[in-house]
């Protein structure tokens, strides 16, 4: 009686240590990825970023289930590559990003934010010589951007950027820039209401459409 009175409360006890145990492994996950989210937002040089990325790498390599390591590494080189003059180096920490990106996608095929961000690689990579890169890149970057508004249409950063690609192009062929804007007052409405119950889900790119808006009529 003593026995099959105390194995419920064996069980009980151990799966009450396994669910603290996973609450705090989950706190300090959340606690290091918002410091180094902190520390990436604020950087500015390629050695500041490929810092906070070799912090996010070890985060990425310890929770290998989790996407948003990967996720704000892509983001890291991207942000690299858009504040470097010199094209070999743009061109490799676009590598970098997406491969980072396809990791991350490995995971969560259908997340929107990923998805997002590959279209964003793509849209620097044009950035590097337009002319030549355009007609590859570009394309690959609104289809991914389209993809990344039907996965989620709530998602403010896929919307933000699909207007920066349609403003961009619209201004290469001395066309129009009234379904960029649309599109950019539609990104600004979702950036309003945004919210997540992910406490590391990304939440940048509204200043990004703010400037953009300045140059809408």
């Amino acid at each position: 009686m003593k026995t099959t009175t105390f194995l419920p409360i064996l069980i009980a006890l151990v799966v009450f240590a396994v669910l603290r145990a996973s609450a705090t492994n989950d706190d300090k996950y959340v606690e290091a990825m918002k410091k180094n989210i902190r520390t990436l937002l604020q950087a500015k040089t390629p050695a500041e970023y490929q810092e906070v990325i070799n912090s996010l790498s070890r985060i990425a390599a310890a929770e290998h289930n989790r996407w948003e390591p990967l996720y704000y590494i892509g983001f890291g080189y991207i942000m690299m590559a858009n504040a470097d003059s010199v094209a070999s180096r743009k061109d490799q920490a676009l590598d970098q990003a997406l491969a980072a990106i396809q990791k991350g996608k490995a995971m969560k095929p259908n997340e929107s934010e990923l998805v997002a961000l590959e279209g964003f690689a793509h849209m620097i990579r044009v950035t590097v010589d337009p002319a030549s890169r355009g007609p590859q890149y570009s394309g690959l970057a609104m289809q991914a951007f389209g993809k990344a508004v039907a996965l989620n249409p709530d998602n403010p950063r896929a919307l933000a950027l699909l207007a920066q690609m349609q403003y961009g192009t619209a201004q290469f062929f001395g066309s129009g820039t009234e379904e960029a804007c649309a599109t950019l007052n539609k990104a600004l409405e979702k950036f309003a209401n945004a919210s997540s119950d992910n406490p590391v889900a990304p939440t940048w790119g509204r200043g990004m459409a703010e400037g953009l808006k300045a140059q809408c009529p």
